[in-house]
Formats: structure tokens, C-alpha cells, sequence
């Protein structure tokens, strides 16, 4: 179903195909959501970017998928910058929003502001994880940390462990509104090849180019010629272009691309949101042994934890928890 113009694309992806050239698109415009994701949190500037770019990709990413329950995006480095982690999760039925949160875990003390964030990873990897649900078993892709950007990585995992040439275009920052607030504002296209490709290359192959795949890798000759015409034509947007509102997700595809033959289909609503909750987190505390909820226990005699993704805190009553039986009275691990 064609997407109508008179949808309101604030917080949205619009997905859409290019006919004549066989590629499917995603645009993605997210502002506050991104407010929302990025106000659980105090974070230096060089960290919000890292965590905008991180979800922006996930929200991308995550609408291509058919999701009964989660997408999950990763990166873990040896740097002062040691993990970004962003969950997606699929709408639980049609034509309701689809939900994303996200967190970083750094060194403060070690981050030096004269250097870009990516750099500041280090070595280590990016990852794409999927939950589909219970009585699953869950999906992991992993590619190191290469590239000069965590967008430049996805495209790397894309091309090494689905065989799929992908490009992301992105822009995103703080935006002067008109009645004089703040606000980050993001935006960005995301490319990919419909799953003609690879059908040549062995994987061993694939793994020896050490993540510097071409399309022309993946691709037939005719294909590729596609890619490379649809990828130039991306390359003229301009950021203000992709982060709005003066030109519509519609209207800049129409324009990019309008030789091509796209199709625009209805855009998925994208909201701000946490699936933690007090009985989630008892439940992620049954694994441990009473001994070990005896180490955990604060000079209040409570148990507490705090979610990393929204800031809520939990406490408990220690003896509530655990999977051994009895009091943790009974054991000698109080001080």
C-alpha cells in the first residue's frame, strides 16, 4: 500500500523500492524519540553523536526485518568508549509503533575531546543480534570495529554475513527550532540490494577480504551497474535534506530517485521505550544462588537495580530472591 502524504513523518521510517534497479530503501526521520532516548541520560556531546548514530542505524535496520520481538545492535571496544547498545522492538500488532531505547557505557576519565568518538572505541566488534521470542533461538553477527564509522560497519556485517550490498546515508545533531528550543533532530536512507546477490561468492572467500568487500564482489555486472547508479544518485542528498522538515521522506525520495520507479509503502511510527519492570528484573535475579543475592545486599537490607536503558530504579526485599529455598536468615552471608 502506497504510504498518503498527508502522513506526519516525524518519528517514523518509510520504507520504499526501487523497481527498475531491484533495491529496497528505508528513510528514517527520528526527533523525539531521539530526545527522548538521549534524556535518560547525561552523556558528553562526543557520546550522544555515537548513540544517535547507533540508533538511528538500529531504527533502519530493525523495519527491514520481519520482528516478532527484537533487534539488537551492539558495539564493544577496548577503548574509553566500551559498549553502545540499542534494542528495536517490532510492533506487537499492525499499525502500532514499533519501540527503541538505547545506552552507553564509557570511561569518562579517558575520553579525550580532541578525538573523534569512533575512534575512541578501540578494537573490538559490531554486532547484530535477533530475539524472535520465546521457544527461539536467538540470531548473533558479529564483524569488527573498521571502517572509520559504526555506519560503515553495519554495512561491512551486511555484506560479510548476508551476502547483501547495503549503504547508509546519515545526518543527525542539535537543531535551533523556531520558537528558540533545542532538540536533536536525525535523519537518514538506508540501501539495499534485494537478495540477488552472493549467489558466487564462498563464504572463506568473503572472509579473506578482511572486510573490504566491493559490490562488484556480490554482484553480477548488470546489477552492479544498478548499485553504482542509485548509490551516486544517494550521494546528492544533503544533510538538511535528510534530517527535514522543510521536504518530506516522500518528496526527497520522489526526487533522488524518481528515474528509478520508487514505490513508497505506509511508514512505521517509532516511539521511545523500556520493557524493563519490577517483575522482569525479579525474574532476571532468579539466576542467582541465595548466597550470591547475599553479596548484593545494601546496608538498608535491600536488594537494587537499575535499569541501564530508562534509569528506573528497583529494590527488593532480599529474601524474596534467589532460586535456593529459605530465608537468606538461614545462611552466613550478612556482615
Amino acid at each position: 500500500m502506497k504510504s498518503s502524504q498527508k502522513t506526519s513523518f516525524k518519528d517514523t521510517v518509510l520504507p520504499f523500492q526501487l523497481d527498475l534497479s531491484d533495491i529496497r530503501g528505508r528513510m528514517a526521520r527520528l526527533d523525539n524519540v531521539l530526545d527522548e532516548v538521549l534524556s535518560q541520560h547525561n552523556y558528553p556531546p562526543m557520546i550522544e553523536a555515537l548513540v544517535a548514530e547507533m540508533v538511528l542505524l538500529t531504527t533502519l535496520i530493525g523495519q527491514t526485518m520481519k520482528l516478532r520481538w527484537k533487534l539488537s545492535l551492539q558495539v564493544r571496544g577496548d577503548g574509553p568508549v566500551r559498549l553502545i547498545a540499542t534494542d528495536y522492538y517490532g510492533p506487537d500488532v499492525d499499525e502500532q509503533p514499533a519501540r527503541v531505547r538505547a545506552y552507553a557505557s564509557f570511561n569518562a576519565e579517558k575520553i579525550e575531546p580532541s578525538l573523534d568518538g569512533f575512534s575512541q572505541i578501540g578494537k573490538g566488534y559490531f554486532a547484530i543480534l535477533i530475539d524472535q521470542g520465546r521457544d527461539t533461538k536467538p540470531y548473533q553477527g558479529i564483524t569488527p570495529i573498521a571502517g572509520g564509522s559504526l555506519s560503515t560497519c553495519a554495512e561491512t556485517y551486511f555484506a560479510q554475513s548476508e551476502q547483501l550490498p547495503s549503504r547508509f546515508l546519515l545526518a543527525f545533531g542539535h537543531s535551533q527550532e523556531r520558537d528558540g528550543t533545542n532538540g536533536w533532530r536525525a535523519g537518514g536512507i538506508m540501501l539495499q540490494h534485494m537478495p540477488t546477490a552472493g549467489e558466487n561468492v564462498e563464504i572463506d572467500e568473503i572472509e579473506s577480504m578482511d572486510g573490504k568487500l566491493q559490490s562488484g564482489d556480490l554482484l553480477g555486472e548488470e546489477e552492479n551497474e544498478n548499485w553504482n547508479r542509485v548509490n551516486l544518485l544517494l550521494d546528492t542528498a544533503e544533510q538538511l535534506e535528510l534530517v527535514g522538515p522543510s521536504l518530506s521522506p516522500i518528496r526527497l525520495i520522489q526526487l533522488l530517485f524518481h528515474e528509478e520507479k520508487p514505490r513508497v509503502f505506509d511508514a512505521q511510527k517509532i516511539i521511545f521505550g523500556c520493557t524493563c519492570s519490577r517483575a522482569r528484573v525479579k525474574q532476571s535475579l532468579s539466576i542467582y544462588s541465595a548466597k550470591d543475592i547475599g553479596y548484593m545486599i545494601t546496608e538498608d537490607n535491600q536488594v537494587t537495580a537499575d535499569c541501564q536503558f530508562c534509569g528506573s530504579h528497583y529494590s527488593f526485599d532480599p529474601d524474596t530472591l534467589g532460586f535456593e529455598s529459605g530465608s537468606l536468615d538461614d545462611h552466613n552471608f550478612k556482615e
